[in-house]
């Protein structure tokens, strides 16, 4: 079989080193960059980081006893990509340069058109194009035909743009503001920091780990897998049961909420400190962990504004009280398009169903990977797949093996197809658990809710629990279609 993987991210390498070690070698990775890496290759901002413990964001199969810290920047995330392609021989199944712009499933393939006109064959499509792939721009008026001076977004930063001298103002204060906000802060003459809503803030409990942790990490397997267990065991007892239980807010919500009220203390300004604490519950919004963001809040050139924008003209941000806030540079922290989960691409399938269309309310997939109409497709990273705590590469390890399952069982002939009922149920299911969640009922406005406040990202359970569910595929759950014969597939694909 040829299987095609879109995107080379944690989600796209690791499956396609699980797919190499089942014996699949007829696959392609295709990569509209010039280099691997996803998230870890374009953010590149200062101060990027990792919010989640290196030896538990890394493959299981693969254990890097070389962290330099607990919590890994982004250089040597990006490194271990590379290691890891290297390592199992994925980077020659790569092709870089290579953007796939439209998907057909057609006379029994999938047929890939890429942007400069090429066309790719493949019997099983996978996207794994992630969550937080496209930046969001928000929609203020001035922004792109007024502003004078420079604008650019956190995951595109111009590293050729000097920030001394300069007056800055950062539109955002999320996961990516947190991280970059003080390197700005020690160049700049001036920051603005615009919020929208405050954040949850706790101690991030980093540290660097000496050579010879890093030796003992070398000769003794279990200095990691220890250390590992115990941070999967944190995020599973303590974290996830606060987040979708309302019975573990009330008991586990009080002890995090205090330890980011006395990270709050670091802030010197008593009004300031009172714009900083968030009016919703703990958790609402991902939790957030920086030891710096609020020193540098207290520097004497660093303005934080709570009122919300009005327009940008050319030298300021104009707030709706009327203020000017001048600007001759203005970052966007403002997060991406997370519900576009495999645009641009468009994906096309059976009765030329369009999967922008099909989705027009709302995207959802059936364990977060497959969709009824849409045979041998499938995805990574997908709807209600995120997880509120913990990492999100041991999702990707589940949706790896599921997916393996599934070419095994498709290498034996004919496509699989969804049941609609089941999706259906399991969507039905999935909605009615994330109702009583901190995301759905905490209170604040976040990135995990559409519009309309369906949340179409998270996943209403354990990390355990999605485990089990993808375990293994349960042929029942689809309709296997039977295969078209070879002669009439090639006529269809000559027509």
């Amino acid at each position: 079989m040829r299987i095609a993987i879109v995107g080379s991210g944690f989600s796209g390498i690791g499956l396609a080193i699980r797919l190499k070690q089942a014996g699949f070698t007829d696959l392609t990775v295709f990569e509209k960059a010039s280099d691997l890496g996803g998230v870890w290759r374009d953010n590149t901002y200062p101060g990027a980081a990792c919010d989640a413990p290196s030896h538990l964001y890394s493959y299981s199969f693969e254990p890097n006893p070389g962290w330099s810290r607990r919590f890994a920047e982004q250089p040597e995330i990006l490194a271990y990509l590379r290691h890891c392609a290297a390592k199992y021989d994925i980077s020659g199944h790569i092709r870089f340069g290579v953007e796939i712009t439209r998907a057909v499933f057609d006379a029994g393939r999938w047929i890939l058109h890429t942007k400069d006109g090429a066309v790719h064959t493949a019997d099983v499509l996978v996207a794994a194009c992630g969550q937080l792939s496209r930046p969001a721009r928000p929609d203020v008026p001035g922004l792109d035909d007024v502003f004078a001076g420079t604008v650019f977004h956190s995951a595109d930063w111009d590293h050729g743009h000097d920030l001394r001298e300069r007056d800055v103002a950062v539109i955002g204060n999320g996961a990516s503001a947190i991280q970059f906000i003080p390197h700005v802060a020690a160049q700049a003459r001036r920051l603005t920091v615009f919020q929208r809503q405050p954040h949850w803030i706790s101690p991030k409990p980093d540290r660097r780990y000496p050579a010879l942790r890093k030796a003992l990490n070398r000769w003794l397997p279990w200095a990691q897998k220890v250390p590992r267990l115990g941070i999967f065991l944190w995020f599973e007892l303590v974290l996830n049961p606060m987040l979708i239980s309302p019975r573990g807010r009330r008991v586990l919500a009080w002890p995090i909420r205090a330890l980011c009220r006395l990270n709050l203390r670091r802030i010197h300004d008593k009004r300031l400190r009172a714009a900083l604490v968030p009016q919703y519950e703990v958790g609402c919004k991902r939790i957030l962990t920086s030891n710096d963001y609020y020193q540098a809040l207290n520097r004497p050139n660093t303005n934080l504004i709570t009122s919300p924008i009005n327009e940008i003209s050319a030298d300021a941000v104009v707030t709706v009280d009327g203020r000017r806030h001048p600007a001759d540079t203005i970052i966007l922290a403002t997060g991406f398009r997370s519900h576009d989960f495999v645009a641009p691409m468009r994906v096309t399938g059976l009765n030329g169903q369009d999967l922008t269309t099909v989705w027009q309310h709302r995207p959802s997939a059936y364990l977060g990977m497959t969709v009824p109409g849409f045979p041998n497709f499938f995805l990574m990273y997908g709807p209600n797949t995120n997880v509120g705590s913990g990492s999100i590469v041991h999702m990707l390890e589940s949706q790896m093996t599921y997916i393996v399952a599934a070419a095994t069982l498709l290498a034996r002939g004919g496509h699989l197809n969804p049941r609609t009922d089941v999706l259906q149920d399991f969507d039905t299911a999935t909605q009615h658990r994330l109702a009583t969640t901190v995301w759905n009922a905490g209170g604040c406005d976040s990135w995990y809710l559409t519009s309309d406040l369906v949340n179409t990202n998270n996943w209403p359970g354990s990390m355990t629990g999605y485990r089990r569910r993808t375990r293994r595929v349960d042929p029942t759950d689809y309709h296997l279609v039977t295969p078209v014969p070879a002669d009439l597939r090639t006529e269809a694909l000559d027509a």
